[in-house]
């Protein structure tokens, strides 16, 4: 049992306590259910992009395999690169407290310089990358929210369960046993002042 001293103020503040930590408890349960709802809308978006880079990354590995029988690995190494003319845009959302972020790759790769032995096997294996590389981003954008979601979703079902089965019950008996102690002493005084009534009388 707890160690107070049983006073009409303290059962006050335990009860405006215990009605805090209830809106407290609701509304981090409210909380969970948003963010497993967002978790799942993210996972759809994730394994549609799944989907979309699949058959790009084939595409991305038969046009290397091409490539590579026509220029070999050596040549295929030294085969100019173009500048890398793309950019990173990244867009922030939040959603309570959660940060999101969305990815578009803009822009081309650029004209590369000349070849000394040019062929359409490693421009079309260019191409096949770099479109690739465009749906990666998103995807490891959603990847990212995934992480991010699920990381303050078991945060908040933590704080959740130690509210529902710690913090509640313990507010709960000690304003039990506030209340108890104060009806006690109340019943000892009003027994206290019959006695004198009835002293003050005979």
């Amino acid at each position: 049992m707890a160690e107070f001293t049983p006073t009409r103020s303290l059962a006050i503040a335990l009860a405006e306590e215990r009605r805090t930590m209830r809106e407290g408890y609701a509304f981090l349960d409210e909380k969970c259910l948003l963010l497993a709802g967002e978790m799942l809308r993210e996972v759809r978006r994730h394994r549609a992009l799944v989907a979309e880079a699949a058959p790009l990354q084939a595409k991305a590995e038969q046009a290397l395999a091409s490539a590579l029988r026509r220029h070999g690995l050596n040549g295929l190494q030294v085969y100019p690169a173009p500048p890398g003319e793309q950019q990173l845009h990244l867009s922030r959302r939040a959603l309570l407290g959660v940060a999101m972020r969305d990815a578009v790759l803009d822009g081309s790769p650029g004209e590369a310089p000349p070849a000394v032995m040019p062929s359409p096997e490693a421009a079309a294996c260019g191409a096949a990358f770099a479109a690739w590389a465009a749906k990666l981003a998103q995807l490891a954008a959603a990847s990212g929210n995934l992480a991010r979601l699920h990381a303050e979703y078991r945060k908040t079902v933590r704080r959740v369960r130690a509210l529902q089965d710690v913090l509640l019950p313990e507010i709960e008996q000690t304003l039990h046993e506030v209340e108890t102690s104060l009806e006690e002493l109340e019943q000892d005084e009003a027994g206290f002042l019959r006695r004198a009534a009835r002293a003050a009388a005979g």
